[in-house]
């Protein structure tokens, strides 16, 4: 088959090449991938990969062979799919638990946004409790992750409070449901009843120094590149600063999403979309912090 995969003299770590057909195991479904979305995470630590792997965590396709041992959707279904890796491929196997399967009205390139990004939102919200009501800050608020969480926050009553890292890149948050743009953390105040970062560093020691007793930082992501300088005590809330990791088992937490999707209640925010032989100037792009949403690749 066809796949993106890592060449570590190439272009961001990545080229189209040929590699080998996956073997779906007993529990698995062979799926041939219409798009895919791109993640910062998984471009930055391409390197990572072994040599001529195919890397790639999210994509959605087509089932072209149901699973042997029954589970999952039968062959012909239209599906979004998750996992750590494969994802990059015009083929790709994958578990029965972490895809669900996508509605007649939503097309495969909104539905392949939604595992890492959208996920990992509705799940870091999640871990605040409840939100209704509630003064909730979202950092890095232009990117994937921010986007979703915005609508997802919003959606569930919060006050949100959406930080970026210039004002042009606040495009569009209002309409998502932001309630207060800010850059940084400027004219943001105490008490915060929930952070949602994306950020890291110094800005989300200083975001937690606001938060209400009790409430809670889920540390989503490492844009800023910095660590979190939360050594002395005056920088310490009574809140709670939780490492947010994404697990595994998406399937049901997918299906909610597109739902979402079919009835015009998300927006998956696709901000550049071309095919996979562009994914070098999709990569540049994310780096270079131009993309205020997701980059789709059609698999063709």
């Amino acid at each position: 088959m066809k796949a993106l995969i890592h060449d570590p003299s190439a272009s961001h770590g990545i080229r189209l090449a040929d590699a080998p057909d996956p073997l779906p195991g007993p529990g698995q479904v062979l799926v041939e991938n219409q798009a895919i979305s791109l993640n910062y995470g998984e471009l930055r630590n391409i390197a990572g990969n072994t040599p001529g792997t195919v890397p790639g965590w999210d994509s959605a396709g087509i089932v072209v062979r149901g699973a042997s041992d029954g589970s999952g959707p039968p062959a012909g279904s239209r599906v979004v799919t998750f996992g750590w890796g494969g994802a990059w491929g015009a083929l790709r196997a994958v578990d029965t638990a972490e895809l669900a399967i996508v509605p007649d009205t939503v097309e495969s390139g909104a539905a392949s946004t939604l595992p890492v990004a959208a996920v990992t939102a509705l799940r870091a919200l999640r871990d605040l409790g409840g939100v209704i009501g509630r003064r909730i800050l979202v950092t890095g608020a232009s990117g994937g992750v921010g986007r979703f969480a915005v609508q997802l926050a919003a959606r569930a009553g919060a006050h949100v409070i959406a930080s970026v890292g210039s004002p042009e890149r606040a495009e569009g948050l209002a309409a998502l449901g932001a309630h207060q743009l800010v850059t940084g953390l400027h004219g943001v105040q105490a008490p915060l009843h929930g952070i949602l970062d994306n950020v890291a560093g110094p800005q989300l020691a200083a975001a937690f120094a606001l938060l209400a007793p009790g409430a809670t930082a889920e540390w989503i992501g490492t844009v800023s590149g910095q660590a979190i300088p939360l050594d002395t005590p005056h920088k310490m809330s009574q809140g709670r600063l939780n490492a947010f990791f994404l697990g595994d088992l998406l399937g049901e937490d997918l299906s909610y999403l597109l739902t979402l999707l079919e009835h015009g209640n998300l927006d998956p925010q696709i901000a550049w979309r071309s095919t996979w032989h562009d994914v070098a100037a999709a990569a540049d792009a994310l780096f270079a912090r131009r993309i205020n949403g997701k980059a789709v690749l059609d698999v063709k």
